[in-house]
């Protein structure tokens, strides 16, 4: 039985999740043995659209990717949500879409349509008001008690730290269930956010390469008092990187022999798919 997010989080170590934006991410996350996955808005704007994390993916385009990743791997799922694509009712039917197409957490950040990724400049915030009124409208339209709503605020790089602290300590009583302080850019600020809150919730750390954040490992974010990490485009990152080269190689040389080291080849991927089983279960019911 595989614990939920929330049991994961009881425990002591840290729950580290990789950022993941479709099905076969997904399947290679858990053959790693990870407990927990992250659905990466930004991943999927860098990876079906070739576009920046500037809010050009729909709600219906994330719900669809939550229903093709769960019908293929059983981990708890944390959901980038952006901003719940709207006012406190489109949250609310956000949370409910996303619940039944099989997240287990729902992430809800306190940016302004057009949201942008949180290591991106020229953020603009609705007010705490306005966004405390959307936790409590995700926390009501939730059906399992065990959904966790994660409240993000981005307003570090736009008000300040302390006004970051203050909008946070806000979302959590209205019922935030993970808080998630986007883009400190020193330790001493990330000391200070655990200090605030590490005792009352469970606190997210982003680690994005090349971001605002000063980069650590899961121990060292556990050893300051964060419960759970992301590394949500580091897959896609990754992805490009590897692909920029096989294309290289592939225009260069005509083939892709010298570059079979570097990819499964065909045995192997339907080895990782489980396509035999797949086959075999098909033939049970042919009559």
């Amino acid at each position: 039985m595989i614990p939920s997010l929330k049991q994961q989080l009881v425990h002591p170590d840290i729950v580290l999740a990789p950022g993941i934006y479709d099905a076969l991410g997904a399947l290679l996350a858990q053959e790693a043995g990870f407990s927990t996955l992250y659905l990466s808005g930004a991943s999927i704007a860098y990876s079906k659209f070739a576009s920046p994390d500037i809010g050009l993916v729909s709600m219906n385009e994330v719900a669809a990717t939550i229903s093709s990743i769960k019908e293929r791997i059983n981990l708890p799922l944390i959901v980038d949500a952006d901003t719940g694509f709207g006012n406190a009712m489109n949250v609310a039917r956000t949370v409910r879409l996303f619940e039944r197409y099989g997240a287990n957490a729902i992430q809800l950040e306190d940016q302004e349509l057009p949201k942008r990724c949180g290591h991106l400049d020229g953020k603009r915030l609705v007010s705490g008001d306005e966004m405390s009124g959307k936790i409590k409208a995700a926390t009501d339209a939730r059906e399992d008690v065990n959904t966790l709503i994660i409240a993000r605020t981005d307003a570090i790089a736009v008000e300040g730290f302390e006004s970051a602290l203050e909008r946070v300590y806000h979302y959590y009583e209205a019922g935030a269930d993970i808080l998630f302080i986007e883009a400190p850019t020193s330790l001493e600020q990330m000391k200070t956010i655990n200090s605030r809150f590490a005792s009352k919730v469970p606190l997210l750390a982003n680690m994005v390469e090349g971001g605002k954040t000063p980069f650590m490992s899961s121990e060292e974010l556990q050893k300051l008092g964060y419960s759970l990490v992301i590394f949500p485009g580091g897959l896609a990152r990754s992805f490009a990187f590897m692909a920029r080269q096989y294309f290289n190689v592939l225009k260069r040389e005509g083939s892709t022999e010298s570059f079979q080291n570097m990819m499964l080849d065909f045995k192997e991927l339907n080895s990782l798919l489980g396509t035999e089983k797949i086959l075999e279960k098909g033939k049970s019911y042919q009559l």
